[in-house]
């Protein structure tokens, strides 16, 4: 871990890790959603002729989902949809997700944000969703740790995951943070490469089924296995960067 710190300063040259905010991703870091995704993904796109697995909606999580649909139609289709078209078909995948039973939020996610308050750095949250009863869902269960203008959305830029735009802004919402002074939260391969791209300190989770390489290799600076395993070692990573 310290080793981790050490060589990402060293590679974008800055002094130190001065964490004012931890951005997560949302589902499958904070909700143990992914396998519902998979399978609306399935579902809906199945309805559009379109064949997606549940390894392709784990390979593309963290992208807007209607960039998600227009690269698939593209792919398989050979065509190029509207934004509007792809929406169409988002909002479908959106009423199979819903259907389905609610998803857990994910062990350790909280003892990790009372950590993470208690240490009086912020708390964001980049989503390549945009779904209203997700954000909601959000508010009312971090509410202690969470405030709307603090939460990122697809609506709120035009190139998502695996760009660096939703992390940077989500730094914009914890107060025009600089890279040095966040921390990203995520489990995803195009996620992480989004963090890693906005030079903010990338903490992996592999909570799904994807090899931890397909995470590693996106430039995760740290990987766990479980939000449980960051939460413990969350005091000595936070006393290593105040020796720094």
């Amino acid at each position: 871990m310290n080793q981790a710190i050490k060589s990402y300063l060293e590679k974008h040259g800055f002094e130190a890790l001065r964490p004012k905010a931890v951005l997560f991703d949302m589902d499958g870091v904070l909700y143990d959603s992914m396998s519902n995704h998979a399978v609306a993904w399935q579902q809906s796109m199945a309805k559009f002729g379109i064949r997606m697995t549940a390894h392709d909606a784990y390979a593309t999580e963290g992208a807007r989902g209607i960039d998600t649909i227009r690269m698939m139609v593209k792919q398989q289709q050979q065509r190029d949809i509207s934004e509007q078209e792809a929406q169409a078909m988002y909002d479908e995948k959106t009423r199979c997700f819903h259907a389905m039973a609610e998803a857990p939020v994910m062990p350790g996610v909280r003892e990790l944000m009372q950590q993470i308050k208690a240490c009086g750095i912020g708390i964001g949250v980049v989503t390549g969703s945009g779904q209203r009863p997700l954000i909601q869902r959000l508010l009312t269960d971090f509410t202690d740790f969470l405030a709307e203008e603090h939460i990122t959305t697809a609506y709120d830029v035009k190139r998502g995951k695996p760009a660096p735009d939703p992390y940077l802004q989500g730094l914009k919402k914890m107060g025009n943070l600089m890279p040095w002074e966040g921390i990203v939260v995520e489990n995803a391969p195009l996620g992480v490469r989004a963090g890693v791209a906005a030079q903010i300190f990338t903490v992996a989770v592999n909570t799904g089924p994807l090899p931890d390489e397909a995470l590693q290799k996106e430039g995760a600076n740290l990987l766990f296995s479980r939000m449980t395993d960051f939460s413990e070692v969350w005091p000595q990573f936070i006393e290593f960067l105040k020796r720094l």
